[in-house]
């Protein structure tokens, strides 16, 4: 089984939900009510992980076997197959408002790496730290970055800079990770099958507000204030409120392994780039790039 990425576009798709489906090696389209649009809207892909829309109807797809960044429209073409090469294990991706593509290498390379929409390389080891595996970008040009090694979060700014190694601690295998408009972070703890709420400066909102899932590789929240959890094992995405109540535990299934979620939510003159691009653990797989397994 492998992972997927969600992603909700606000625009010209409002309302489109797109499904990296890692083993399935495609994109899949649906409604936000979960009817399936296109199962294979883009396919070919090489173990999928990471994924991020910009405002342009474009979206970015991380390739985690081939260490690529490919580019496609919402419709399913091939914009650029191979736009960012090189790359280590790159699980995760967001973009920020100037058009930047910030990329986690996962594995050997355990570093951020910056790059234009046009595919130049900014600096491909902004910063380094220990098996990231989701990155979120506010307005205000703060990088936060999820630290699987050391189950913390760490903020940063867009150009590298430090401003907290250990903004949050404690996270249980954390996976995935989004960001709200009113400055509060969700985290997916792959290992205890919860989502937690935290705020932009560190504190604990609540660290199991939604709990009983299975596996969550993925967030996404759109405009409404809904969040969409991507469940591993069952292959489904679950709809939440930001509250944490169910709305639909079972949005969208039949998944082969849902990996990530993205969300575009757009503002008056400018848009923020809520992005996460997450691992599908592989358990049966011995590849050390893309598996992950709970600290002891």
């Amino acid at each position: 089984m492998a992972a997927a990425m969600v992603v909700m576009l606000a625009g010209e798709a409002k309302g489109q939900i797109f499904v990296a489906n890692e083993d399935g090696n495609n994109i899949g389209e649906y409604t936000t009510s979960g009817a399936t649009v296109n199962a294979s809207l883009i396919s070919g892909l090489s173990y999928p992980t990471g994924i991020a829309l910009d405002g342009n109807g474009h979206v970015f797809v991380a390739n985690n076997d081939k260490g690529t960044i490919g580019e496609y429209t919402t419709s399913g073409a091939t914009v650029n197959a191979s736009l960012i090469t090189g790359l280590n294990s790159p699980w995760a991706i967001a973009l920020d408002g100037r058009g930047h593509l910030f990329v986690a290498n996962n594995n050997y390379q355990s570093t951020i790496g910056e790059y234009t929409t046009s595919g130049a390389t900014v600096n491909a080891a902004l910063i380094s730290v220990n098996w990231p595996t989701g990155i979120a970008v506010d307005g205000s040009g703060h990088l936060f970055v999820e630290i699987y090694g050391n189950g913390t979060i760490a903020e940063y700014t867009t150009s590298g800079t430090i401003i907290n190694p250990s903004l949050v601690t404690g996270l249980e295998s954390a996976v995935a990770l989004t960001l709200d408009g009113n400055e509060h972070l969700f985290v997916a703890n792959v290992a205890s099958g919860t989502v937690g709420e935290y705020t932009t400066t560190g504190e604990t909102v609540n660290a199991a507000l939604i709990s009983g899932l299975e596996h969550p590789y993925g967030l996404a929240l759109d405009a409404d204030g809904h969040l969409f959890v991507d469940n591993y094992f069952s292959g489904t995405i679950g709809e939440y409120t930001v509250s944490g109540q169910t709305v639909n535990a079972a949005l969208i299934s039949g998944l082969n392994c849902p990996f990530g979620l993205a969300v575009l939510i757009p503002e008056p003159s400018s848009a923020v780039f809520l992005t996460l691009g997450l691992a599908c653990l592989v358990e049966q797989r011995v590849s050390a790039r893309r598996r992950l397994t709970a600290p002891s």
